[in-house]
């Protein structure tokens, strides 16, 4: 009596183990993957926030988006370029709704920034709220509004290490010769990398105005997670030229297409082992019904 009991003890903790391996696999394989899919479905949403930015402004009046424009190139006249505070800071994180720009705010957005050496097309709003920089880029106040021109320096902000969105997490892949586009209204500008800096917080020497120049910076926190510096990439202005972008942008969708197709591939192996797990306890399970009923027999 007690043998059978043992074997019977036994054989339920048997039965147990494959499940818990399971169950240990699927947790694992869940937190793997929470940071591409969470990714990847920020990636969609920014995506469909970009396309109604571009069909919201190609059905504007020109008149309008000229005048825009105009306000804006006026207001850049105006800027006192030693007025600029690290976006990272609490203070400046905490601030509200940035009112600055609002010539160029189209739905709250006044366009997005297209980095292809690291494949980030990110919605650009205006300021640097923590409330902004969870969902995009900031525009930094007190730099030059981006719509370019001789003595002006944009300056564009977004957080790494976010574990929703990727943002300016591959910043530091950026090389000199890169070029990234602001895409403002109905304008393009192109920005050709010439500098790359790691400075000091309160250091905003590199992104004031320079005389006669036309500049962008991409900034966020480095090193990577421990966040003591600034990574400044800055970019001179260049002239857009449209095809070259257009197939960047068709290169980095079949990349996509791809990641996308091995993801579901992760997927299907996952619901087949699964699949195969539950067909070998069925097999056992019927095997241990017949062998029951041949010992009895």
């Amino acid at each position: 009596m007690d043998n059978s009991r043992r074997s019977r003890k036994k054989g339920t903790k048997k039965k147990k183990h494959p499940l818990i391996l399971l169950l240990i696999f699927l947790v694992g394989f869940a937190v793997a993957i929470y940071p591409l899919v969470s990714r990847y479905y920020y990636r969609i949403e920014s995506n469909e926030v970009i396309k109604e930015f571009d069909e919201t402004v190609s059905q504007m009046d020109k008149a309008e988006l000229e005048e825009r424009w105009r306000l804006a190139q006026a207001f850049n006249a105006t800027l006192k370029p030693s007025e600029i505070l690290d976006p990272f800071t609490e203070q400046e994180k905490k601030k509200g709704v940035s009112e600055y720009a609002n010539m160029l705010k189209v739905h709250e957005r006044i366009g997005y920034v297209e980095i292809p050496a690291i494949d980030q097309e990110i919605p650009m709003y205006v300021g640097t709220s923590e409330e902004i920089l969870q969902k995009g880029a900031g525009l930094l106040e007190g730099a030059s509004l981006p719509v370019g021109g001789e003595n002006t320096h944009t300056v564009v902000t977004a957080h790494r290490g976010l574990p929703t969105a990727e943002l300016f997490s591959q910043l530091d892949k950026m090389k000199k010769g890169d070029v990234f586009y602001l895409h403002v209204l109905d304008q393009v500008l192109a920005y050709q990398v010439d500098q790359i800096l790691t400075v000091e917080p309160n250091d905003f020497e590199p992104v004031l105005i320079q005389h006669g120049e036309d500049y962008a910076t991409l900034l966020t926190c480095t090193p990577y997670m421990i966040n003591s510096h600034r990574l400044l990439v800055r970019g001179k202005r260049i002239p857009y030229t449209a095809p070259i972008a257009e197939r960047n942008r068709a290169v980095r969708e079949r990349g996509q297409f791809w990641l996308w197709l091995l993801l579901a591939a992760l997927v299907m192996i996952l619901v087949l082992s699964y699949g195969v797990y539950r067909h070998r306890r069925i097999v056992k399970g019927l095997e241990k019904q017949l062998e029951e009923h041949h010992v009895k027999g």
